[in-house]
């Protein structure tokens, strides 16, 4: 296996709640009320969607606001990581990785593990250069047992929410979060930050029409059929593991340029500090050894969110 390439899920297209628009010359994230599918090909009108998009949109009135899925893994943050993100946004790079205890960063004497104080406490994070950023990869349809659909958010409110349902799912369901039937859900709520505008956030529910327990009974039977034909979920989830453990960053250079198009706009001055990595022992470590995502829950009234 490449050393320093991370090895991620097998990945078929893309799930947004948004688009990239052209405005007054700029090419700037325009937000959405609905799911769109998409392949990974991209012109110059935009991502082509995929031929499920269309399949969906025609059992809900045109609006995609609920996608069947299922989950690869039972591990909750093998299908779900989320970080502290800083992308290079001349170079369309990663720059810096961390989960307010510890970062992996770029800097001039090549990578380095390094403090992380999250965005609120980081001199180089200031102007929106570094944010809470997930990935959350999703089983949609059964062409391909092993290939993904992937979700990339920096919205607050989703990260929350799916990382809490992941775990309350996996916990009820006796660690069988891969073979329960579930379902992508866009919600929309307001709040004073966005001055009674609708936000939008993704959540994941059962599938539509049913119980909980017709679900865990389904996932059950899923577990026990796996195992009789010599499926092994242990196993899976462990490779899976070690292929994220793999790669310094996640992400390669050829997908940065649109991560960072989507989510990291520019706004006004996006240099990195020249003296960046001269500032690097300067910054306080995490003050408790609280999770990335307490630490996001904790921070949920200060934090204005998009989606």
């Amino acid at each position: 296996m490449l050393k320093g390439l991370a090895i991620t899920p097998p990945i078929l297209g893309r799930i947004s709640i948004g688009k990239i628009i052209e405005k007054d010359g700029k090419r700037l994230p325009k937000k959405d009320d609905q799911f769109t599918l998409t392949s990974q090909i991209q012109t110059r009108e935009g991502w082509l969607a995929h031929p499920l998009d269309e399949l969906l949109r025609t059992t809900q009135d045109g609006k995609l606001r609920r996608i069947p899925i299922r989950l690869l893994f039972n591990e909750p943050d093998l299908n779900l990581r989320a970080d502290y993100s800083m992308f290079d946004r001349n170079m369309a790079r990663p720059l810096c990785v961390g989960d307010g205890e510890q970062c992996r960063r770029r800097t001039k004497d090549g990578m380095q593990t390094l403090p992380c104080p999250s965005p609120d406490g980081c001199e180089l994070a200031q102007g929106g250069r570094c944010k809470p950023y997930a990935r959350f990869n999703v089983v949609v349809g059964d062409e391909d047992p092993l290939g993904t659909f992937i979700f990339r958010t920096t919205g607050f409110n989703s990260i929350r929410t799916l990382a809490a349902r992941l775990q309350y799912f996996k916990a009820v369901s006796n660690n069988k979060l891969a073979c329960l039937p579930l379902e992508l859900r866009l919600r929309g709520k307001s709040t004073r930050q966005s001055h009674g505008a609708p936000i939008y956030y993704v959540d994941i529910t059962l599938r539509e029409n049913m119980g909980l327990e017709e679900a865990l009974a389904k996932a059950q039977q899923m577990a026990i059929d796996r195992h009789e034909v010599g499926f092994d979920q242990l196993a899976l989830d462990q490779t899976a593991r070690q292929g994220f453990a793999n790669g310094i960053f996640e992400e390669q250079e050829e997908d940065a340029a649109a991560i960072v198009e989507e989510f990291y706009p520019q706004t006004g001055d996006d240099s990195v500090p020249n003296n960046a990595q001269d500032k690097t022992d300067s910054l306080r470590p995490g003050l408790d050894s609280a999770s990335l995502t307490q630490k996001l829950v904790a921070k949920s009234r200060r934090i204005q969110t998009s989606q």
